[in-house]
């Protein structure tokens, strides 16, 4: 089942955080909306049941993203719409949290995932999914799918860097859930 949900909730004693962006759940699809840098990355993980199993576990669970190198603070253990979290990147003083909030989620008997948008004060403004799908074959494939476009100053800046480490970024998760999946 896939659900999708806008929150507008608040932060304590700070004002509230918003998505974003009003393409929410874009990601659901094979059309991304006009405006934004799109990434679609997709690559075989593992074969069978069990490598689905542990794969939509680490996807639903920040595993994969803690084992790629990245703090998630988050509200829940589990991905579910309306969850919201901060994913944090570097060292020391050198980190950056960023905030978001899972827009939606899939548990099927043969797809698992979720998607995060961006929220206020994040420095990109868009979406981005991480989904295992096993296929008939037997074969495990990871997807992530993201639009998105600069918010802050900075990420103007940076131009064609930002899609760049997105992609690398996408790469590494793959790699990481290929680890995961080996046990």
């Amino acid at each position: 089942m896939t659900r999708l949900v806008r929150s507008t909730g608040t932060t304590p004693g700070g004002p509230p955080l918003r998505l974003t962006y009003p393409e929410v759940g874009a990601t659901r699809s094979a059309a991304l909306p006009a405006g934004y840098h799109h990434l679609s990355h997709r690559e075989p993980i593992g074969r069978g049941r069990d490598a689905f199993e542990a794969a939509g576990a680490a996807v639903t669970t920040w595993r994969m993203h803690r084992a790629s190198g990245a703090r998630v603070h988050a509200e829940a253990v589990r991905a579910a719409p309306g969850v919201r979290l901060r994913v944090a990147v570097g060292v020391g003083r050198l980190a950056y949290a960023v905030p978001c909030e899972v827009v939606w989620t899939v548990h099927e008997e043969r797809r698992a995932g979720f998607a995060y948008g961006t929220l206020d004060g994040h420095p990109e403004c868009g979406e981005e999914s991480f989904v295992v799908e096993l296929r008939p074959d037997g074969t495990v494939w990871f997807t992530v799918t993201a639009f998105s476009r600069p918010a802050r100053w900075y990420t103007s800046l940076a131009g064609p860097i930002v899609p760049v480490a997105q992609r690398w970024y996408a790469r590494r998760l793959g790699r990481t859930l290929r680890r995961i999946t080996r046990g």
